[in-house]
Protein backbone atom coordinates (compact mmCIF):
# COMPACT_ATOMS: atom_id res chain seq x y z
CA UNK A 1 0.00 0.00 0.00
CA UNK A 2 2.40 2.33 0.90
CA UNK A 3 4.49 1.31 -2.32
CA UNK A 4 1.62 2.58 -4.28
CA UNK A 5 0.46 5.75 -2.20
CA UNK A 6 -2.79 4.33 -1.38
CA UNK A 7 -5.25 3.85 1.61
CA UNK A 8 -6.10 0.92 3.24
CA UNK A 9 -9.67 1.14 2.01
CA UNK A 10 -8.40 2.45 -1.57
CA UNK A 11 -6.02 -0.56 -1.77
CA UNK A 12 -8.65 -3.44 -0.67
CA UNK A 13 -11.19 -1.85 -2.87
CA UNK A 14 -8.27 -1.50 -6.37
CA UNK A 15 -7.38 -5.30 -5.40
CA UNK A 16 -11.55 -6.41 -5.72
CA UNK A 17 -11.81 -5.04 -8.43
CA UNK A 18 -8.81 -6.71 -10.13
CA UNK A 19 -6.91 -3.13 -11.01
CA UNK A 20 -4.22 -4.88 -8.47
CA UNK A 21 -3.28 -8.45 -9.03
CA UNK A 22 -2.75 -10.53 -6.57
CA UNK A 23 -1.47 -13.88 -5.89
CA UNK A 24 -1.71 -16.53 -3.34
CA UNK A 25 1.01 -16.60 -0.40
CA UNK A 26 2.47 -20.54 -0.65
CA UNK A 27 2.44 -19.82 3.72
CA UNK A 28 -1.29 -19.46 3.50
CA UNK A 29 -0.49 -15.78 4.81
CA UNK A 30 -2.56 -12.82 2.65
CA UNK A 31 -2.22 -12.54 -0.95
CA UNK A 32 0.57 -10.77 -1.94
CA UNK A 33 1.13 -8.57 -4.41
CA UNK A 34 4.45 -9.57 -7.23
CA UNK A 35 7.18 -6.86 -7.40
CA UNK A 36 5.96 -6.70 -11.22
CA UNK A 37 2.46 -5.88 -10.89
CA UNK A 38 3.81 -3.02 -8.63
CA UNK A 39 5.77 -2.04 -11.87
CA UNK A 40 3.10 -1.99 -13.99
CA UNK A 41 0.46 -0.67 -11.12
CA UNK A 42 3.09 2.84 -11.20
CA UNK A 43 4.16 3.04 -14.66
CA UNK A 44 0.41 3.60 -15.84
CA UNK A 45 -0.30 7.22 -17.33
CA UNK A 46 -1.30 9.59 -14.49
CA UNK A 47 -0.53 7.07 -11.58
CA UNK A 48 -1.31 7.35 -8.62
CA UNK A 49 -4.47 9.89 -9.76
CA UNK A 50 -5.50 7.81 -12.61
CA UNK A 51 -5.91 4.86 -10.82
CA UNK A 52 -7.72 6.24 -7.58
CA UNK A 53 -9.81 7.96 -10.60
CA UNK A 54 -10.89 4.48 -11.68
CA UNK A 55 -11.66 3.00 -7.94
CA UNK A 56 -13.15 6.15 -6.50
CA UNK A 57 -16.36 5.63 -4.57
CA UNK A 58 -19.50 7.73 -3.93
CA UNK A 59 -22.32 8.02 -1.98
CA UNK A 60 -26.08 8.78 -3.01
CA UNK A 61 -25.25 12.27 -2.87
CA UNK A 62 -22.17 12.73 -4.71
CA UNK A 63 -23.47 9.99 -6.95
CA UNK A 64 -26.34 11.76 -7.81
CA UNK A 65 -24.76 14.84 -8.72
CA UNK A 66 -22.45 12.72 -10.66
CA UNK A 67 -25.30 12.01 -13.11
CA UNK A 68 -27.05 15.10 -12.82
CA UNK A 69 -30.51 13.82 -11.27
CA UNK A 70 -31.70 13.67 -7.68
CA UNK A 71 -30.91 11.99 -4.93
CA UNK A 72 -34.30 10.19 -4.65
CA UNK A 73 -34.23 9.04 -8.17
CA UNK A 74 -30.50 7.62 -7.80
CA UNK A 75 -31.80 5.60 -5.08
CA UNK A 76 -34.78 4.71 -6.68
CA UNK A 77 -32.63 3.29 -9.58
CA UNK A 78 -30.53 1.94 -7.37
CA UNK A 79 -33.76 0.31 -5.68
CA UNK A 80 -34.39 -0.73 -8.98
CA UNK A 81 -31.10 -2.86 -9.71
CA UNK A 82 -29.92 -0.22 -12.46
CA UNK A 83 -26.45 0.92 -10.65
CA UNK A 84 -24.62 -1.91 -8.23
CA UNK A 85 -23.24 -1.08 -5.28
CA UNK A 86 -19.31 -1.51 -5.30
CA UNK A 87 -19.21 -1.37 -1.23
CA UNK A 88 -20.91 -0.60 2.03
CA UNK A 89 -20.53 0.02 5.45
CA UNK A 90 -22.55 0.49 8.44
CA UNK A 91 -22.99 4.15 9.79
CA UNK A 92 -23.16 5.28 13.24
CA UNK A 93 -26.88 4.39 14.04
CA UNK A 94 -26.45 1.30 12.16
CA UNK A 95 -28.22 2.28 8.94
CA UNK A 96 -26.39 0.73 5.66
CA UNK A 97 -24.48 3.21 3.37
CA UNK A 98 -23.89 2.08 -0.22
CA UNK A 99 -21.40 3.51 -2.04
CA UNK A 100 -21.16 3.22 -6.13
CA UNK A 101 -18.40 3.15 -8.60
CA UNK A 102 -18.25 7.06 -9.87
CA UNK A 103 -16.55 5.61 -13.48
CA UNK A 104 -19.61 3.18 -13.56
CA UNK A 105 -21.95 5.72 -13.00
CA UNK A 106 -20.22 8.39 -15.29
CA UNK A 107 -20.87 5.76 -18.26
CA UNK A 108 -24.05 4.70 -17.47
CA UNK A 109 -25.29 8.49 -17.84
CA UNK A 110 -23.47 8.26 -21.02
CA UNK A 111 -25.79 5.43 -22.37
CA UNK A 112 -28.26 6.75 -24.65
CA UNK A 113 -30.33 4.15 -23.91
CA UNK A 114 -30.55 5.13 -20.37
CA UNK A 115 -31.22 8.87 -20.81
CA UNK A 116 -35.28 7.55 -20.30
CA UNK A 117 -34.28 6.29 -16.66
CA UNK A 118 -32.72 9.80 -16.05
CA UNK A 119 -35.17 12.53 -16.89
CA UNK A 120 -38.58 13.08 -16.94
CA UNK A 121 -41.40 10.44 -16.12
CA UNK A 122 -39.78 7.20 -14.53
CA UNK A 123 -40.46 4.40 -17.30
CA UNK A 124 -42.68 1.85 -16.37
CA UNK A 125 -40.17 -0.85 -15.97
CA UNK A 126 -38.81 1.58 -12.75
CA UNK A 127 -42.07 2.42 -11.45
CA UNK A 128 -43.39 -1.54 -11.72
CA UNK A 129 -40.43 -2.68 -9.85
CA UNK A 130 -40.61 -0.73 -7.02
CA UNK A 131 -43.98 -0.70 -6.85
CA UNK A 132 -43.40 -4.55 -6.38
CA UNK A 133 -41.49 -3.41 -3.15
CA UNK A 134 -38.01 -4.82 -4.33
CA UNK A 135 -34.39 -3.68 -3.36
CA UNK A 136 -31.91 -5.10 -5.43
CA UNK A 137 -28.83 -3.52 -3.93
CA UNK A 138 -27.77 -6.19 -1.19
CA UNK A 139 -28.41 -8.98 -4.10
CA UNK A 140 -26.75 -7.10 -6.57
CA UNK A 141 -23.45 -6.39 -4.26
CA UNK A 142 -23.37 -9.87 -3.85
CA UNK A 143 -23.13 -10.85 -7.50
CA UNK A 144 -19.78 -8.44 -7.84
CA UNK A 145 -18.60 -9.96 -4.15
CA UNK A 146 -19.01 -13.49 -5.61
CA UNK A 147 -17.78 -12.63 -8.48
CA UNK A 148 -14.52 -11.24 -6.40
CA UNK A 149 -14.57 -14.25 -4.41
CA UNK A 150 -14.21 -16.10 -7.19
CA UNK A 151 -11.23 -14.82 -8.85
CA UNK A 152 -9.18 -14.78 -5.68
CA UNK A 153 -9.80 -18.48 -5.48
CA UNK A 154 -7.16 -20.74 -6.74
CA UNK A 155 -8.16 -24.35 -5.69
CA UNK A 156 -11.37 -25.93 -6.51
CA UNK A 157 -12.09 -26.41 -2.77
CA UNK A 158 -11.73 -22.74 -1.86
CA UNK A 159 -13.94 -22.19 -4.66
CA UNK A 160 -16.61 -23.62 -3.56
CA UNK A 161 -16.20 -22.28 -0.74
CA UNK A 162 -16.50 -19.27 -2.50
CA UNK A 163 -20.36 -20.00 -3.52
CA UNK A 164 -20.73 -21.95 -0.03
CA UNK A 165 -20.39 -18.23 2.04
CA UNK A 166 -22.91 -16.83 0.53
CA UNK A 167 -25.32 -19.50 1.71
CA UNK A 168 -27.36 -19.78 5.34
CA UNK A 169 -26.49 -22.82 7.13
CA UNK A 170 -29.63 -24.17 6.57
CA UNK A 171 -29.46 -24.12 2.41
CA UNK A 172 -25.62 -24.68 2.49
CA UNK A 173 -26.52 -28.39 4.47
CA UNK A 174 -29.19 -29.25 2.00
CA UNK A 175 -26.82 -29.10 -1.04
CA UNK A 176 -23.62 -30.62 0.91
CA UNK A 177 -24.96 -33.72 3.21
CA UNK A 178 -21.70 -34.83 4.39
CA UNK A 179 -20.78 -32.92 7.23
CA UNK A 180 -16.99 -33.16 6.73
CA UNK A 181 -17.22 -31.96 3.39
CA UNK A 182 -19.55 -28.71 5.01
CA UNK A 183 -16.52 -28.65 7.78
CA UNK A 184 -13.80 -28.11 5.03
CA UNK A 185 -15.69 -25.19 3.58
CA UNK A 186 -16.47 -23.20 6.08
CA UNK A 187 -12.76 -23.93 7.00
CA UNK A 188 -12.15 -22.28 3.50
CA UNK A 189 -14.74 -19.55 3.67
CA UNK A 190 -13.30 -15.78 3.33
CA UNK A 191 -11.77 -13.64 6.36
CA UNK A 192 -15.92 -12.34 7.72
CA UNK A 193 -16.58 -8.56 6.58
CA UNK A 194 -16.62 -7.75 10.54
CA UNK A 195 -15.16 -8.36 13.45
CA UNK A 196 -17.57 -7.56 15.64
CA UNK A 197 -18.94 -10.58 18.35
CA UNK A 198 -21.29 -12.68 16.79
CA UNK A 199 -24.44 -11.61 17.65
CA UNK A 200 -23.95 -7.91 17.67
CA UNK A 201 -26.29 -5.79 15.92
CA UNK A 202 -23.44 -5.09 13.28
CA UNK A 203 -22.98 -8.81 12.33
CA UNK A 204 -26.50 -9.57 12.26
CA UNK A 205 -26.97 -7.00 9.78
CA UNK A 206 -23.73 -7.69 8.21
CA UNK A 207 -25.10 -11.11 7.55
CA UNK A 208 -28.12 -10.33 6.39
CA UNK A 209 -26.64 -8.75 3.48
CA UNK A 210 -23.74 -11.21 2.85
CA UNK A 211 -26.49 -14.09 2.44
CA UNK A 212 -28.42 -14.50 -0.84
CA UNK A 213 -31.84 -14.91 -0.25
CA UNK A 214 -33.48 -14.08 -3.90
CA UNK A 215 -35.17 -17.74 -5.14
CA UNK A 216 -32.78 -16.74 -8.86
CA UNK A 217 -29.67 -16.29 -6.67
CA UNK A 218 -30.30 -19.47 -4.36
CA UNK A 219 -30.83 -21.34 -7.56
CA UNK A 220 -27.55 -19.92 -9.21
CA UNK A 221 -25.27 -20.54 -6.45
CA UNK A 222 -26.92 -23.61 -4.94
CA UNK A 223 -26.29 -24.93 -9.25
CA UNK A 224 -22.58 -23.76 -8.56
CA UNK A 225 -21.38 -25.31 -5.87
CA UNK A 226 -23.09 -28.83 -6.62
CA UNK A 227 -20.64 -28.15 -9.92
CA UNK A 228 -17.40 -26.74 -7.92
CA UNK A 229 -17.77 -29.52 -5.69
CA UNK A 230 -17.52 -32.19 -8.13
CA UNK A 231 -14.51 -31.02 -9.57
CA UNK A 232 -13.25 -30.93 -5.61
CA UNK A 233 -13.93 -34.26 -4.88
CA UNK A 234 -11.75 -35.38 -7.66
CA UNK A 235 -9.08 -33.26 -6.73
CA UNK A 236 -8.86 -34.42 -3.66
CA UNK A 237 -11.99 -35.38 -0.23
CA UNK A 238 -12.17 -33.78 2.02
CA UNK A 239 -10.24 -34.33 5.36
CA UNK A 240 -11.56 -36.66 7.59
CA UNK A 241 -10.80 -38.42 11.16
CA UNK A 242 -8.28 -40.82 10.58
CA UNK A 243 -7.07 -39.82 7.40
CA UNK A 244 -3.72 -37.87 6.84
CA UNK A 245 -4.53 -34.68 5.83
CA UNK A 246 -3.32 -33.91 2.07
CA UNK A 247 -1.25 -30.95 0.87
CA UNK A 248 -3.41 -28.71 -1.59
CA UNK A 249 -1.98 -28.25 -4.65
CA UNK A 250 -3.98 -26.31 -7.03
CA UNK A 251 -3.40 -26.92 -10.54
CA UNK A 252 -3.91 -24.23 -13.73
CA UNK A 253 -7.33 -23.99 -14.64
CA UNK A 254 -8.57 -22.05 -17.94
CA UNK A 255 -9.85 -18.12 -17.68
CA UNK A 256 -13.17 -18.05 -16.77
CA UNK A 257 -15.49 -16.23 -19.40
CA UNK A 258 -18.49 -13.72 -17.93
CA UNK A 259 -21.35 -15.45 -17.06
CA UNK A 260 -23.73 -12.55 -15.79
CA UNK A 261 -25.68 -12.58 -12.16
CA UNK A 262 -29.46 -14.40 -12.31
CA UNK A 263 -30.48 -11.59 -14.26
CA UNK A 264 -34.11 -11.32 -13.45
CA UNK A 265 -33.93 -7.34 -13.07
CA UNK A 266 -30.95 -6.72 -15.18
CA UNK A 267 -30.84 -3.05 -16.50
CA UNK A 268 -30.91 -2.04 -20.66
CA UNK A 269 -27.65 -1.48 -22.09
CA UNK A 270 -25.76 -0.77 -19.08
CA UNK A 271 -21.69 -0.15 -18.58
CA UNK A 272 -20.02 -3.51 -19.12
CA UNK A 273 -19.12 -4.94 -15.76
CA UNK A 274 -15.30 -7.11 -15.43
CA UNK A 275 -16.13 -8.15 -11.96
CA UNK A 276 -19.17 -10.27 -12.27
CA UNK A 277 -19.38 -13.86 -11.22
CA UNK A 278 -17.20 -15.40 -13.90
CA UNK A 279 -18.40 -18.23 -16.43
CA UNK A 280 -18.54 -21.74 -14.03
CA UNK A 281 -21.20 -23.34 -15.61
CA UNK A 282 -19.10 -23.18 -19.02
CA UNK A 283 -15.68 -23.92 -17.17
CA UNK A 284 -16.88 -27.25 -14.89
CA UNK A 285 -18.70 -28.41 -18.20
CA UNK A 286 -15.61 -28.15 -20.04
CA UNK A 287 -13.67 -29.90 -17.30
CA UNK A 288 -16.17 -32.59 -16.91
CA UNK A 289 -15.95 -34.04 -20.25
Amino acid sequence: MRELGLKRGEFDLAVMLGRIRTVADPSGGRRRVRREELDRVREAPGFPESLRERIKAVGTAEGAALMDITPARFTRLARAGFLTPVKFYLNRYRAIVWLYLAEELRQFAAIEANTALLTGRAPQVLRDRLGDGVDLRARNWRGRHAGFLLRQSEDPWERAAAGASLLDPVQLAEVVRDPYERAYLNRLKPEPLTHAPPESPTTLIVGRITTADDPDELSWLRANLILALEEARRLRPAPRPGRPPIVATPRPHPPLDPLPWPATHAAPETAERRDEPRGLFKWLRRRRK
